[in-house]
């Protein structure tokens, strides 16, 4: 019996001391994250979780949660700016200043958000452009399809997810054949977006001579220190004039869907002229990043020879940069809006700053109204984004569920003058850790063809009203708390 004691009291011994070496080091990790200067929702989560979840909440911080962007870990990816492209920054600064650069009385309005742009990501603005809106996948593919197929010299491309489905075989059977005519070909992809990527498919691109590296290779997808920063990018150079970016990856959900979500609606635009450079920058400084090569001869950047005006600004924003470049825009742009803000984003989980930005520009009368996910494709995602349904509705913002399938547009669309077309959500993870870029037109036309396509989509919609909002249950609003306060650490 004084055995069974002896035992007894020595584990209980044994779990004091391990509680008392966890608290201890769960309030030192705690003390850390307040020192770390970060967004606030993402503080608080974090000392929750050290807190809630004993033993794997500590573990989940230090496989996800440490701040490599504050500890330069990437350091501008090694690479700071190519001096071209520096020294025509420089240039384009002071030639804003000349009053006849933009001749529409409506654009040099936006005259701030260029020029913020133009410092904060060395984003030129770019003047000689024809853009192409791409509204949905199957336009999007088969754009880009024919696009490759005139490849003469080379093919960059950067994706978040590449899927080995019907689409993913298609476009690399297409590079395959390029690659065996000499064209050359470099593709990036993110080894967490595309960890289904197989082994077989990437040895056919191998064999053919085809360039890739997986952007911050991880061995297991779920379990490493680095997935917090994930290439989020879609980018495609083709001989340097033509270029694509938007929201569509290469899987055959944007075309078909899914199981789970029977349409996928998505806006990718196609760019040729002076813009298609900018893209080709962001890829190259990518590519050194992962393949510590430096590609900046002059053949990679040939002068456009089109004439069409259109003003494009390309803005890439990362944790290799010094600034949230692609949140300041947005912020921006929100704040100096005169007549309107029709936004459209799959996950909205916003910073304080954009979330006070909308909340204002609506009580002020400004008409926003904002295209939101009507399904899940996130259970996380869907619930933190409708936790913030109720306040935008108080303040006067229009909210729209889309039913007909699983919205993932990220649009933002001002005063018939400025729209955003790209990659980055509204949300932290986008705005702090994940490498975005995004397309900054400058056109009442593009403008107002993005408007039209924005209007049609909340036929497809349904509105939710405040009053019956706020009667949804106890457990549904518990649940998207919940999810507010864990979304931003995924």
């Amino acid at each position: 019996m004084n055995y069974l004691y002896s035992f007894s009291d020595s584990w209980s011994t044994v779990f004091l001391v391990l509680n008392i070496i966890y608290l201890t080091t769960a309030v030192i990790v705690a003390i850390s994250v307040v020192l770390d200067n970060r967004n606030p929702t993402k503080t608080i989560a974090w000392v929750v979780v050290l807190f809630v979840l004993p033993i794997l909440g500590l573990i989940f911080y230090f496989l996800v949660g440490k701040n490599y962007r504050k500890e330069k870990i990437f350091s501008r990816k090694g690479l700071k700016d190519f001096e071209r492209i520096r020294n025509l920054n420089d240039n384009q600064i002071i030639e804003l200043m000349n009053e006849d650069f933009i001749s529409n009385e409506k654009i040099r309005t936006k005259l701030p958000i260029i020029n913020l742009l133009l410092r904060n990501s060395k984003a030129l603005l770019t003047k000689k452009n024809r853009v192409t809106i791409l509204n949905n996948g199957k336009q999007t593919f088969n754009s880009i399809i024919s696009e490759l197929r005139k490849a003469k010299n080379h093919i960059h491309l950067e994706f978040y997810i590449i899927d080995d489905d019907n689409i993913g075989n298609e476009i690399r059977e297409i590079l395959i054949g390029k690659a065996k005519e000499g064209v050359k070909i470099r593709l990036i992809f993110d080894d967490v977006g595309s960890w289904k990527l197989g082994r077989k498919y990437l040895r056919s691109l191998e064999e053919a001579g085809i360039e890739f590296y997986p952007f911050m290779p991880v061995r297991f997808p779920f379990l490493a220190n680095r997935i917090n920063y994930r290439n989020h990018r879609k980018i495609i150079v083709i001989d340097g004039r033509v270029g694509f970016v938007g929201g569509i990856n290469i899987a055959d959900r944007y075309i078909v869907g899914n199981e789970e979500i029977p349409f996928w609606r998505d806006t990718h635009i196609k760019i040729e002229g002076e813009a298609v450079n900018s893209l080709q920058v962001v890829f190259l400084i990518d590519w050194y990043f992962v393949s510590e090569k430096i590609i900046n001869d002059r053949l990679y950047f040939p002068k456009s020879k089109i004439q069409n005006r259109q003003l494009v600004q390309i803005t890439a924003s990362g944790p290799d940069s010094d600034w949230s470049s692609i949140m300041q825009a947005y912020f921006s742009a929100i704040s100096t809006a005169m007549e309107y803000i029709y936004i459209s984003v799959p996950y909205f989980i916003p910073n304080e700053s954009i979330l006070t930005a909308l909340k204002t520009v609506a009580l002020s009368g400004i008409d926003v109204r904002m295209i939101i996910p009507g399904n899940a494709d996130s259970f996380l995602a869907y619930n933190g984004t409708m936790s913030y349904v109720e306040e935008l509705l108080e303040a006067g913002i229009r909210v729209f569920g889309y039913k007909k399938g699983f919205v993932h547009s990220k649009l933002l669309m001002v005063d018939d003058v400025f729209a955003s077309v790209g990659t980055a959500n509204m949300d932290i993870r986008s705005f702090d850790d994940n490498f975005e870029v995004n397309a900054l037109i400058y056109d009442e036309k593009l403008c107002n063809e993005l408007k039209i396509f924005f209007l049609e989509d909340l036929s497809d919609c349904v509105e939710f009203e405040l009053d019956t909002h706020r009667r949804r249950s106890l457990a549904r609003k518990t649940v998207e708390s919940f999810a507010r306060i864990f979304s931003p650490l995924l």
